[in-house]
């Protein structure tokens, strides 16, 4: 028997990880009214952008201009990636909520990703979030390859516990877990989740699904019944990893609300302007989006009918 909660979280990370994986470039003002559009649909909690060296992600190239622009709705998290101390300066100065470090379970990916084995990357993670807390942010730290990583395969639960714990000593208010390349099952899912309570309290974990073979929402439906209520999700499910080959898009918001709401889960979040704000930057980006829902409303259907 499913033990569902009356209200899920959904944490919308489509500005920063659904655009850094397109192969073209988003204007900034259509970046700012996407966002905004975002911020009128009822999300708690909007990922705008990273401070990466646009060297290695060009597409959000215009972080400071899309945090001094966007119109900030009161009871909203705007949040922003960092992956060091110039990344957090950067994202300082444009006075984000809540600034997210990121790191991988796998050491081959780490490597990959920001070109630092785990051990190397916990020194400059801890300044990070150090220095972000005296500055009166509140911090999320993403652990990546929790099920999966393209180059080592399976990683070992006790890995995923190992780094899990390195980064809650560190003082972060959440870590969101993720299925970077998509490849976590629902039986896997509840197998890892099942040692996990075990060592970590879930009041302070989200998920982070990719949906690369279709099951991202059967991988919610597991984390649900453990008594996790809060996800991360990409409107329209876009976006990947650039460090993934195979990775294609997150979990669809518009989807995963749809499933909850048919489950009568409340999330807060208005269906109506969800696709009004799909098909906003699925207009910009002069591609269909991915999501089932999307699906339905380019064939001539409707998304937002119950």
């Amino acid at each position: 028997m499913l033990e569902l909660p009356k209200y899920v979280t959904i944490k919308e990370v489509g500005p920063r990880d659904g655009l850094q994986n397109e192969p073209n470039e988003v204007l900034t003002q259509d970046k700012i009214a996407w966002i905004n559009k975002l911020s009128e649909a009822g999300y708690p909690y909007i990922e705008f952008s990273s401070f990466v060296h646009p060297k290695w992600i060009p597409q959000l190239k215009d972080a400071k201009e899309v945090a001094a622009s966007i119109e900030r709705k009161p009871g909203i998290t705007y949040a922003a990636l960092v992956p060091n101390m110039k990344g957090l300066e950067g994202a300082l100065e444009t006075n984000v909520d809540e600034v997210s470090v990121f790191m991988s379970a796998s050491d081959t990916h780490n490597k990959k990703n920001i070109n630092k084995t785990i051990e190397e990357t916990y020194p400059v993670l801890r300044e990070v979030v150090n220095e972000a807390k005296q500055a009166g942010k509140s911090v999320r730290g993403y652990l990546s390859t929790v099920f999966g990583c393209p180059y080592e395969g399976k990683i070992p639960v006790d890995q995923v516990i190992k780094v899990s714990k390195h980064l809650l000593d560190m003082g972060i208010d959440e870590l969101s877990l993720g299925d970077t390349i998509g490849v976590a099952n629902p039986k896997q899912v509840d197998d890892v989740l099942e040692i996990l309570k075990k060592e970590l309290s879930f009041d302070d974990i989200a998920m982070h699904f990719h949906n690369t073979r279709g099951m991202a929402l059967a991988n919610v439906l597991v984390s649900l019944n453990h008594g996790i209520t809060t996800f991360d999700g990409s409107l329209g499910g876009l976006g990947g990893c650039p460090y993934a080959k195979g990775a294609s898009g997150n979990l669809a918001t518009d989807d995963l609300v749809h499933m909850l709401h048919q489950m009568n889960i409340e999330t807060g979040l208005d269906e109506a302007k969800l696709e009004e704000a799909a098909v906003f930057i699925q207009s910009k980006l002069e591609k269909l989006l991915p999501s089932h829902q999307m699906q339905v409303l380019n064939k001539g259907g409707g998304v937002s009918d119950v």
